[in-house]
């Protein structure tokens, strides 16, 4: 396994949701998008929780953008729940938290 793809985790445990945990960040986000993306797209989750994401950036930001952006292109509406402060903060900043509703 490698670095980035062992720095974040992905839980599917819960029905209906999928749980990141680690970091989430330059440097896991491509391999993150992916994991996240897969997970999201099975069994038709609509939760995607952040509560155990322990550090962001805005390429994690990002990540989070392009799986909402790929779950409605499926016609299904992904909930983001327990967006980490800096995460949100950095969503306010570039106004972009409407996209995150």
């Amino acid at each position: 396994m490698n670095t980035a793809a062992a720095a974040i985790r992905i839980d599917e445990g819960s029905p209906g949701s999928v749980r990141v945990s680690g970091e989430l960040t330059f440097g896991t986000a491509a391999a993150a998008l992916k994991a996240i993306d897969a997970a999201v797209a099975r069994d038709g989750r609509s939760e995607l929780d952040l509560a155990g994401v322990t550090r962001s950036d805005s390429a994690g930001l990002a990540c989070v953008l392009a799986v909402l952006a790929q779950s409605a292109e499926r016609g299904r509406k992904l909930n983001v729940r327990h967006m980490p402060e800096g995460m949100h903060l950095l969503a306010s900043v570039c106004e972009v938290e409407g996209l995150m509703a």
